[in-house]
């Protein structure tokens, strides 16, 4: 176990494969941990430094009181990526892990080669939408939420297999505060303007069956930044990396390739 002590927070993280390799940094959504990448790294190709983390207020990160800002989420891997002298990375994000790769792009080029923006936006939802969860969680807690939590993380024959049973465990065993405050940092997120400004490799993968972030919503992001591409992937919802780990991959590989990286 790694847990990184950085200025005014500890953050858990994990390195696999080649520590001379090209890194690539994963940063995960909201509600799950640094596992969300499991199936998805053996299908990967050899050679590659590969850093994943859990963001403030979830897995074995510290989780400070809410609410938290964007900017400090970002900070946090900043420094992170600092602390493990790293530049030139591929940054792959997904949902809040998207919205953590554009502000972290747009502040630190240096730290960042190309971005991966799997199911998310430059903006998403409302800030009403988010006060409302923000208030559930903090008078039910995240199982009174996780079923509906999970019907838009999964395409319906996902439900059907065992591993949704993990996936619940996983949701309902974050902190409460830690899923609240990172709900606020969404909520008060904008990089419609940022984004646009990028001028980077970008890939977009976006899940047909997604209840989160929906493909369009998605492709539209991709769409403010010259040159970027996008990927579907059909059958799978706001987590296509845990429902279609090979696939996901493919892409992911295809997107290294062509930046040199392997």
């Amino acid at each position: 176990m790694k847990i990184a002590t950085l200025d005014g927070i500890r953050l858990h993280y994990r390195e696999d494969g080649d520590p001379d390799g090209q890194p690539v940094v994963f940063a995960n959504s909201l509600g799950t941990d640094l596992r969300l990448w499991d199936e998805v790294l053996p299908h990967l190709p050899k050679g590659l430094r590969l850093i994943r983390y859990d963001k403030r207020g979830h897995g074995l990160s510290e989780a400070p009181a809410a609410p938290y800002a964007m900017g400090q989420l970002v900070h946090d891997v900043e420094m992170l990526l600092d602390h493990l002298q790293v530049r030139d990375a591929v940054f792959v994000g997904l949902s809040i892990g998207g919205m953590i790769a554009q502000g972290l792009a747009a502040k630190r080029l240096d730290l960042v080669r190309a971005v991966v923006l799997s199911n998310t936006a430059a903006k998403i939802g409302t800030r009403d939408m988010w006060a409302e969860r923000i208030a559930k969680t903090e008078s039910e807690g995240l199982a009174a939420m996780s079923d509906a939590v999970l019907e838009r993380w999964f395409a319906p024959a996902f439900h059907e297999t065992d591993a949704i049973h993990g996936w619940r465990a996983m949701l309902e065993r974050q902190p409460a505060h830690g899923y609240a405050g990172c709900c606020a940092a969404i909520a008060g997120t904008d990089f419609m303007t940022t984004t646009a400004a990028l001028r980077l490799p970008l890939l977009a993968i976006a899940g047909s069956d997604d209840g989160s972030t929906p493909a369009d919503l998605v492709r539209e992001t991709a769409d403010l930044v010259p040159g970027a591409e996008f990927a579907l992937i059909r059958g799978a919802g706001h987590l296509p990396c845990a429902e279609k780990p090979e696939e996901y991959a493919r892409i992911l590989s295809d997107f290294l390739a062509a930046q040199g990286c392997l």
